[in-house]
Formats: structure tokens, C-alpha cells, sequence
């Protein structure tokens, strides 16, 4: 299936590992040139180095941390200042702390504000005026399960991923006649280096081995094993395409069944 990215220009955010790497690897092996950014500057650019020279595309690295406006300004001035545009947004970051409610103070809300909710609204301050512009864009929010089923222990994350999800529908609908769509993905349970640092937390809390706690969410998917990174990268690469242009407004989850409810 050919996706039509050849030439487009992708923006991921909180790409040297995890979902974002794999999100920024699937988008450049279907052509599109690829801006990826991350806090840790070698991180960044190892993964940048490595993607490029396993697709072929321009992968451009910018050190950047997006939680605050001055990354996210200047990881947009990168890829505008590189290609004059951003045809498609991923927006994602790290997930906020674990813990139940007495554990976190107004400080650790208001970073967890910064780092989910409020990066996804600046980097699309910034990219979506172009995007009107010429009429085509794709934004892609990268959330998680527990805005459809909150999971246990993470009330920072289900409470500011479900306000991510509350701002891009309505977005969506704004920016429809423009020809932009904007999607929210929802990754569950995925061997990536946050699941590990839950399992840690979870063994710690718990008294449990580490190997405890991935077999118990294990027994909770009907797949009965996580999920990779790149299963959730070509939902992503997708819904950047062409091939997606009636598709908006939607949160669609990538859990191996865990969601059990009917919406």
C-alpha cells in the first residue's frame, strides 16, 4: 500500500526511544523526511543517525524538551527553518510520574500539565497555521488507554491525557474544512522503557518481582502478551497518510483487546 509520505514533512516529539522513535523510524521507512526531538541531545541524535540511515530519508535531530514553550518553539523553528513546513504532527512526551492522589503535590500537577497537556496544545499552535494554509495536515497525539479505562496508580496520566482527548476533538472539528485531521492514538500495555519503569514502581510497592508484574497485565490482554512499538507506529504512519483523509476525530487504541468497554 503506498501511504503518499514520500515528501512530506513529519514532526515527532519525545523520539529518541520508545513510541516516538518507532513512530519517527515507520514515518521516514515511508518516505516522509522526519524532525524528531528529545531532551537528551546524544539520545536524539544516535536515533536520528540510525533511522536515517535505515530508511534512506532526512532525519533531522533537535534537542528540544517540549514541556517547555521554548522547546516546542524551538523544534517547530528547526523543521520550518529546514523544510518552510510540518505536514504532520506527532505529538507525544514521557508519562507522568505513577502514584495515587496523596502522593503528588500542586508542583508535580502543574509539571504534568506542562509535559501532556499543554505541549500538545503549543505544538499545535504552532504547526496548524501552515497547515491551514495550504489545506492538508496531520496531527497524531499519542495518549494511552486509561483515558477509555483509567488504570490504577496513575491518576496524573488518566486525568491529563483525558483533557488531551478533550482538546483534540474539539480541534478536530475546528480544523475539518481545512482538510486537517487530528487522531489520538491510545497505546496499551507496550514494551517500551516506561512500562519497564512501572513494572519497578509496581514491584517496589508491592513487594513483587519485576517479572510479577509484567505476567499480571499479561493476563489482562486477550492477546496474552504486550505490545511492540511498532505495532503502534503503523496505526501512526496510517493515519499520517493519504489514505486516511476521512478518518478524524477518533481515539483508537492499539491494547490487544485490553479496553473492555464498547466505545
Amino acid at each position: 500500500m503506498n501511504l503518499g509520505l514520500t515528501d512530506k514533512v513529519a514532526l515527532v516529539a519525545a523520539a529518541s526511544r520508545g513510541l516516538g522513535r518507532a513512530i519517527a523510524a515507520e514515518l521516514a521507512a515511508e518516505g516522509a523526511a522526519v524532525v524528531m526531538c528529545a531532551r537528551d541531545e546524544r539520545a536524539i541524535t544516535d536515533a536520528a543517525r540510525k533511522i536515517a540511515a535505515e530508511s534512506g530519508a532526512t532525519v533531522v535531530p533537535v534537542r528540544a524538551d517540549v514541556a517547555e514553550r521554548a522547546g516546542v518553539e524551538r523544534v517547530t523553528a528547526a523543521a520550518l527553518d529546514r523544510f518552510g513546513r510540518v505536514d504532520v504532527l506527532v505529538t507525544n512526551a514521557g508519562g507522568p510520574p505513577a502514584g495515587p492522589f496523596e502522593a503528588h503535590d500542586a508542583a508535580a500537577w502543574e509539571s504534568a500539565f506542562r509535559l501532556t497537556l499543554q505541549s500538545a496544545v503549543e505544538l499545535a499552535r504552532a504547526v496548524l497555521p501552515g497547515m491551514k494554509a495550504r489545506r492538508w495536515g496531520r496531527i497524531i497525539n499519542v495518549t494511552s488507554i486509561s483515558v477509555k479505562q483509567p488504570v490504577d496508580n496513575l491518576i496524573l496520566s488518566n486525568s491529563l491525557r483525558a483533557a488531551v482527548t478533550g482538546f483534540a476533538r474539539t480541534l478536530a472539528t475546528e480544523v475539518a474544512p481545512h482538510g486537517i485531521t487530528v487522531n489520538n492514538i491510545l497505546p496499551g500495555y507496550t514494551r517500551t522503557e516506561r512500562l519497564v519503569a512501572l513494572a519497578q514502581a509496581a514491584s517496589a510497592r508491592e513487594g513483587i518481582a519485576l517479572e510479577a508484574a509484567y505476567a499480571r497485565w499479561e493476563s489482562q490482554i486477550p492477546m496474552g502478551r504486550l505490545g511492540e512499538p511498532r505495532e503502534l507506529a503503523a496505526l501512526a504512519a496510517f493515519l499520517a497518510s493519504e489514505r486516511a483523509s476521512y478518518i478524524t476525530a477518533q481515539s483508537i487504541a492499539v491494547d490487544g483487546g485490553w479496553i473492555r468497554s464498547l466505545y
